[in-house]
């Protein structure tokens, strides 16, 4: 079970990570230089839209910032009915359960994923970058894990500011 634990935690480390600039290799050449200018928020707002996600608007009155919002689906990884105490078929299908979520990382599909840190029948979350909650639990039921009865997945809609870091 803490082979599961870290293994999830070590995907999902990666996953955070995979999108963060390198410091050019030559220190004379700005790392503001190799970055491609930034879309406004009404150019991925209208790229989203195009592509079927759900977004609105907030006025942040306390800013005076418009934030754009956008539907996320949170897929809740719960204990499933399935027991294998077979050490080999255990690390095979944590194996397949890893290489789903970083096909789902690679894909943009998965933006996040880990385990929870206590035993509870909610073993972690992966939150899923899709148009619909459809897909979403098209691609989390898809995971090796689910299709052998170790997990059960429930996924639910939910709102962040597009754009915004973890801290």
């Amino acid at each position: 079970m803490k082979n599961l634990s870290f293994l999830f935690a070590v995907v999902a480390v990666l996953a955070s990570c995979r999108d963060q600039k390198q410091p050019p290799a030559d220190p004379n050449v700005a790392l503001n230089a190799e970055v491609a200018p930034a879309l406004s928020m009404k150019q991925v707002k209208e790229e989203l839209v195009a592509k079927g996600f759900q977004t609105f608007d907030y006025f942040d009155e306390e800013t005076g910032d418009t934030l754009l919002m956008q539907q996320y689906f949170v897929a809740f990884i719960k204990r499933g009915p399935a027991v294998v105490t077979d050490k080999k078929e255990t690390d095979s299908l944590m194996a397949l359960h890893m290489e789903h979520l970083g096909d789902m990382y690679k894909k943009g599909y998965a933006d996040i994923s880990g385990p929870f840190g206590d035993n509870g029948d909610i073993r972690g979350i992966t939150i899923y970058n899709t148009p619909t909650l459809e897909m979403a639990d098209s691609l989390a039921n898809a995971d090796p894990m689910v299709k052998a009865g170790r997990f059960l997945i429930e996924v639910h809609p939910w709102w962040a500011g597009k754009g915004f870091p973890l801290r």
